[in-house]
């Protein structure tokens, strides 16, 4: 589903949250080695728990509307993910399904300026911009590559999160490293693109 004006339904969501978790699950050893570089070592298990609590909730009350399902998620990974990893992907994806409003479906373009949106309050919640060594710097590019299509999100985000190894972190704790925060991966990053991959997978 590479086009642009499919219409995507409540169960499409529930489908894209579900392998999050799945690929969260299978690369969670991975987000952990990357935040024992440079964070508390936490991010993978934080990020499993997280995703499986989301999973398990909207399977036993699935939300009906697309905009529900990412409320409902997002104040799942809130109230289960330790340290700022809840309350940011919790306001991306909660920020994300208001804009949605009630609508039973939404087009990628009304994704995309959900996600937007979503992005924007992740960005101020955290102070963090582009180039700052941050979840941000993946998911930005991967919002203004969704106009394209769902693969292009989902390289776009994984290019970002690459693109964060050779900077120095400005914010969060890996920016207390100063300049051993050079030459780590950013785990937020990749667990952003991590996101956009499972998008893309449940759309083909």
């Amino acid at each position: 589903m590479g086009v642009v004006d499919a219409a995507l339904d409540g169960g499409f969501f529930v489908r894209w949250l579900t392998a999050a978790a799945g690929l969260v699950e299978r690369e969670a050893e991975r987000l952990t080695e990357l935040d024992s570089a440079i964070g508390d070592a936490d991010h993978g298990a934080n990020m499993q728990r997280g995703f499986a609590a989301v999973v398990k909730a909207v399977d036993t009350e699935p939300p009906g509307t697309p905009g529900a399902v990412l409320v409902a998620a997002g104040r799942q990974l809130i109230s289960t993910v330790g340290g700022a990893s809840g309350p940011l992907y919790g306001t991306l994806l909660r920020r994300a399904g208001k804009s949605l409003g009630e609508a039973p479906e939404v087009s990628v373009a009304q994704l995309q300026a959900g996600l937007r949106a979503g992005v924007d309050s992740v960005r101020e919640l955290g102070g963090a911009a582009p180039g700052d060594k941050t979840m941000v710097d993946a998911l930005v590019p991967a919002v203004e590559a969704l106009g394209d299509s769902l693969d292009a999100a989902a390289a776009a985000a994984e290019e970002g999160a690459r693109a964060t190894v050779p900077m120095l972190a400005k914010k969060g704790r890996a920016s207390y490293l100063g300049e051993r925060s050079i030459g780590h991966q950013d785990p937020g990053a990749a667990s952003s693109a991590l996101l956009f991959a499972a998008l893309a997978e449940v759309a083909r």
